[in-house]
């Protein structure tokens, strides 16, 4: 067997690891639930937005709240910032690609909403932008990052840091804790698993 096939298994469990006996970050977590349940409550949406994979993680987490997650019930107000492909090659044409994401919030965003940006470096400057953006207009900044946060940590409300620099452990991390957010959410407005 080729060895790197558990090595590969055993430092993602290694990172995962490191989150669960980290009392501060599974408080983060919690917060990051209680933070989108309050904006949810009161009427708010959810912006996700990333790059690559981190996209794919955006696009999938908002599926979650705006679809379902463990049962039917009513569709959550949360979208994916780069979901329409006119629009964003429109902006990365005509603007640049720092803005697509910033250009949408400031139209789409009002106070009191959320948005969670996902990079795994926590550098990405279309993200940054768009948290720029986010504290003037008085939206909440949710960054799941890697290690050190990045520059994302400055304007972060909460850092979801994942303790690793291996991009794919980070990804597979932020899956796992976008789950979780999800499925406190999902119980916080309507209940239990059904």
């Amino acid at each position: 067997m080729n060895p790197r096939i558990p090595q590969s298994i055993s430092e993602s469990v290694a990172a995962k690891q490191a989150i669960l006996n980290d009392h501060d970050f599974l408080g983060r977590i919690e917060g990051a639930a209680q933070m989108i349940t309050t904006s949810l409550r009161g009427g708010g949406k959810i912006h996700f937005c990333g790059n690559g994979g981190s996209a794919a993680d955006a696009q999938h987490l908002a599926a979650e709240l705006s679809g379902r997650f463990y049962f039917d019930r009513p569709p959550l107000n949360a979208e994916a910032l780069h979901c329409n492909t006119s629009y964003l090659t429109a902006v990365g044409n005509d603007y640049g690609y720092d803005l697509i994401f910033s250009r949408l919030l400031r139209g789409t965003a009002k106070a009191g909403d959320v948005i969670v940006g996902i990079s795994t470096s926590g550098n990405s400057k279309n993200i940054l932008k768009a948290f720029e953006v986010a504290k003037e207009m008085g939206v909440k900044v949710i960054a799941m990052t890697g290690e050190t946060g990045g520059l994302m940590k400055e304007y972060a409300d909460i850092l979801l840091n994942v303790p690793s620099k291996d991009t794919p452990r980070i990804q597979e991390s932020h899956i796992l804790i976008g789950h979780i957010v999800c499925e406190l959410v999902e119980t916080a407005m309507f209940g239990g698993k059904q």
